[in-house]
């Protein structure tokens, strides 16, 4: 999709999320404490990216999970944006919209933790 067919998809906040590699601000967003059973999906595709069975509190202030639904539905790149704090960019891998980060201090049974912007992900209740 072309770039002006994401801005007409999408809201501005998304647009500079999903496209711009944007972070929202944190505590301040919509799926941060969201706590209902369901899936989260990709903004910008609608692909599952997250089962709300692997939602944490991890204090980050941006919703967390341990784990994704599929590897195929997301990838990861090394993100060098800020030169001295290295990270590991979470992709989705359908549509390659950024989503957020991914780290290492997250619970078991991974020991990672996705941080994701809330407006890259729709919410569907089960």
């Amino acid at each position: 999709m072309d770039d002006e067919k994401w801005r007409e998809k999408l809201t501005p906040e998304q647009y500079h999320i999903l496209r711009e590699k944007g972070t929202e601000r944190p505590f301040a967003n919509k799926y941060y404490n969201h706590k209902e059973k369901g899936v989260y999906k990709c903004a910008a595709c609608d692909i599952d990216l997250f089962d709300s069975e692997t939602k944490y509190d991890s204090g980050s202030g941006w919703p967390s999970f341990w784990q994704c639904i599929s590897k195929d539905n997301v990838a990861v790149k090394k993100d060098y944006s800020i030169a001295y704090m290295p990270r590991v960019e979470v992709l989705c891998n359908q549509c390659q919209s950024h989503l957020g980060h991914v780290f290492e201090d997250g619970p078991e049974p991974t020991g990672l933790r996705y941080c994701i912007n809330s407006a890259a992900l729709n919410f569907e209740g089960e």
